[in-house]
């Protein structure tokens, strides 16, 4: 079993400081359970927040603590202090991410100093991380608090299988595009080889979002994002079956329940939630109390048995939350109870897992009707428990496990006619039916529990992150950088040849702000100054644009249009490489002008030689139902001609044939004797290029789409640093 370091926000280790000293509780139940064989193996690690902030310690009781989490329970702590978790916990990830992720755009809060807060907890994760990481050490981060680790884990270990799992749900775009920090959150969240969500909706939204917001492909759930492919997939979690199925439970809770189930002849409707406005608690308290006014046979003869446990108490939106639920069940008791008889009982409390499975054995009925829910496992643990008697659960259509729990009364959440409707359905159900919806549930949770969950997640991505290797049988520069550094360093007769957009800079939305920085013009500049060096820009931009761009840097040769103009050495004049006529265009444009009217936020560029059509900045739905008809629609057209269609980065480009790269190539080449030839493009226009070089040149292609280049680099900022280390060795050369 492959050793694993888990990250989440806080450790499966309580630390708890009071008169009796340091002690330590553990964790029991759901992420630690099912993590548990793995967290043993090996040299497994779990990096978190240990619980208590650092304030209330001492350096030494700091020291003491590290090292008993490290030695005792395979833990290592992030000591955060009282501010940090003010800002970082109950700021960003609980004010702004969590209301926010469950649809309470209200309630959801964006502050500049909680996000700097969230960013800097993040990286202390990533400090306390970095001690025990290996090259391809494999890491599994979990959780809304910490979206921007998995970033940070790859920009320092490139070679890191990287899991993330979220156990909250994700947005629709509509939703997550209202975040200030939407880009920083994705890219960081895109760190990771592997997805981890509860349902399919999560990740459809999370495709969704990467799609507009950083203009990703993605195709069968797999996203193609600077130079690396990353899977995105539901994986809904479980809960040990087993435990909840075989317990006895707490023997006192028991008899309490039996004697009320006898002396009062009761049937019991059970509500189990942590005080959150999500839950949709007064709304299932509203809606029981239409349910006794409706069905009024029922009073006296059913009770709900409702369980708050306290939760993020420091938050002022929780506090005006329970005085609403007291407010409510005190309403209904006094209105419809009886002195013998009390509808709601309350408890504001947490209870054990043992308690609990008591009650789910009472409960004729479990009402689980959030307004929002990443998945609800309290769902589970009542059918797992139900292993003498079948049980009814009316579960929400927005909770994540009613896409898993089909068979259970499934309702509106906000419509409180069909949760009282829904409540007598299940109280009223034939029994012969109820036994066969849980049956079916049971086994289906029973499979799928949480020890599956954990294994097909670490399975998925030790498997994905294996076949992502496979597919790329080129020679990855990013840890080969030495093959070609060494080759150019002992050559005296060099020549490169860079395409531009995508491979020495990045895609902009228009193309005229896609001009060269400071830094890639000093970059250059160092190469061109070696006279052992002849550089090539070979772009597909038009002469004017590279004239404008370049034509400052003498000894830079410029090749235009994909190799159709080309400046001249001798006198700095452009000259054009065949005689190819434009007429084409007269037939072409207008069709192209049609199509950028139904993709708004498409526009067409014209070159001398070629048409292109832009559409990054077109919604990605309605690229994808419109670009197949324009593609079809044109080569119809050009089936017969000299013409081609060439599709790059978000462009659909109309050209001649007979003019390439390739042919540009050649004639740069020559018949001269060069000891070091260099290639490097990102598209299928730079296909022709690598196909005209000899064998000993170094071709690289930037990215991830099939090439004749013998080495790849993931982005276009790895080949500018690869460049920048030639024009370091030519300074020192020279």
């Amino acid at each position: 079993m492959d050793s694993i370091i888990f990250i989440s926000n806080r450790l499966p280790v309580t630390v708890i400081k009071d008169e009796e000293g340091i002690r330590y509780k553990e964790s029991i139940g759901g992420l630690s359970t099912g993590l548990k064989s793995y967290h043993e193996a090996g040299d497994s690690l779990w990096i978190g927040w240990p619980g208590i902030d650092s304030n209330s310690l001492t350096e030494d009781e700091k020291k003491e603590i590290t090292k008993t989490l490290l030695t005792r329970y395979k833990c290592v702590p992030v000591f955060l202090s009282e501010e940090e978790i003010e800002k970082y916990y109950f700021g960003f990830s609980n004010s702004t991410i969590w209301p926010m992720f469950h649809y309470f755009l209200s309630k959801s809060h964006q502050d500049q100093e909680t996000w700097i807060a969230y960013s800097e907890v993040n990286k202390k994760f990533f400090d306390a991380l970095s001690p025990y990481m290996k090259a391809d050490a494999v890491v599994w981060v979990h959780d809304y608090q910490l979206m921007l680790l998995p970033g940070l884990i790859r920009s320092e270990f490139t070679e890191a299988k990287i899991g993330f799992f979220l156990h909250i749900p994700f947005p629709s775009f509509e939703i997550f595009r209202l975040l200030i920090w939407r880009k920083e959150i994705l890219e960081g969240l895109l760190g990771a080889d592997v997805l981890g969500f509860h349902t399919h909706d999560y990740v459809r939204h999370f495709l969704n979002s990467s799609r507009r917001i950083l203009g990703s492909e993605d195709h069968f759930n797999t996203i193609e994002y600077e130079g690396r492919r990353i899977y995105a997939d539901a994986f809904p979690m479980g809960i040990d079956y087993e435990f909840f199925e075989k317990r006895e439970g707490d023997l006192k809770v028991w008899q309490e329940l039996a004697s009320a189930e006898e002396n009062l002849k009761l049937r019991f409707i059970l509500s189990v939630d942590r005080l959150d406005y999500t839950k949709g608690i007064p709304e299932r308290i509203s809606a029981f109390k239409q349910f006794l006014i409706s069905n009024p046979e029922y009073k006296e003869k059913v009770c709900m048995i409702l369980i708050i446990a306290p939760s993020r108490r420091q938050i002022d939106t929780y506090e005006d939350l329970l005085k609403e639920i007291r407010e409510l069940i005190s309403e209904l008791n006094g209105e419809l109870g009886t002195l013998n008889w009390i509808p709601v009982w309350f408890f504001y409390k947490g209870f054990s897992q043992e308690a609990l499975i008591n009650f789910y054995r009472h409960a004729d009925l479990l009402l689980v009707t959030p307004l929002r829910d990443g998945m609800n496992l309290v769902a589970k643990e009542y059918l797992a428990a139900r292993r003498d008697a079948p049980g009814t659960i009316v579960l929400s259509e927005t909770a994540g496990a009613a896409s898993q729990l089909v068979e259970a009364v499934i309702v509106n959440p906000n419509d409180l006619n069909a949760i009282s409707a829904g409540i007598k359905q299940a109280l009223e159900m034939p029994e012969e039916e109820k036994a066969i919806r849980t049956k079916v549930m049971r086994n289906r949770i029973r499979s799928y529990d949480v020890h599956f969950w954990a294994g097909e997640f670490i399975d998925t991505l030790n498997r994905k992150v294996a076949e992502n290797a496979s597919k790329i049988p080129q020679i990855n520069l990013d840890k080969n950088q030495n093959l070609v550094l060494e080759a150019y360093k002992k050559a005296d007769n060099r020549c490169l040849f860079l395409d531009y957009d995508g491979t020495i800079t990045g895609f902009k939305a228009l193309p005229e702000h896609s001009g060269p920085d400071m830094e890639l013009l000093s970059v250059l500049e160092k190469l061109v100054q070696d006279k052992k060096n002849k550089v090539v820009l070979v772009s597909g931009r038009d002469k004017e644009v590279m004239e404008k761009w370049f034509g400052h840097m003498e000894a830079l040769r410029l090749v235009a249009t994909h190799g159709l103009w080309h400046k001249s050495e001798k006198n700095g004049k452009w000259h054009k490489t065949m005689a190819a006529s434009n007429r084409w265009k007269k037939s072409v444009l207008p069709i192209m002008k049609l199509y950028t009217d139904y993709m708004p936020g498409a526009f067409i560029e014209e070159k001398d030689g070629s048409l292109v059509l832009h559409y990054r900045q077109c919604d990605p739905d309605m690229v994808s139902m419109k670009i197949n008809e324009l593609r079809e629609t044109i080569n119809v057209m050009i089936k017969n001609s000299t013409l081609e269609l060439q599709e790059g980065n978000k462009i659909l480009e109309v050209k001649d044939q007979r003019v390439n790269k390739g042919i540009a190539v050649e004639k740069v080449l020559g018949k001269n004797k060069w000891d070091f030839i260099l290639a490097a493009g990102d598209d299928i226009t730079d296909e022709y290029m690598f196909f005209g070089m000899p064998d000993d040149a170094f071709t690289i292609k930037i990215g991830l789409s099939p090439t004749a280049a013998k080495y790849r680099l993931k982005s276009y900022r790895l080949m500018r640093n690869l460049l920048a280390l030639m024009g370091e060795i030519s300074n020192e050369s020279g």
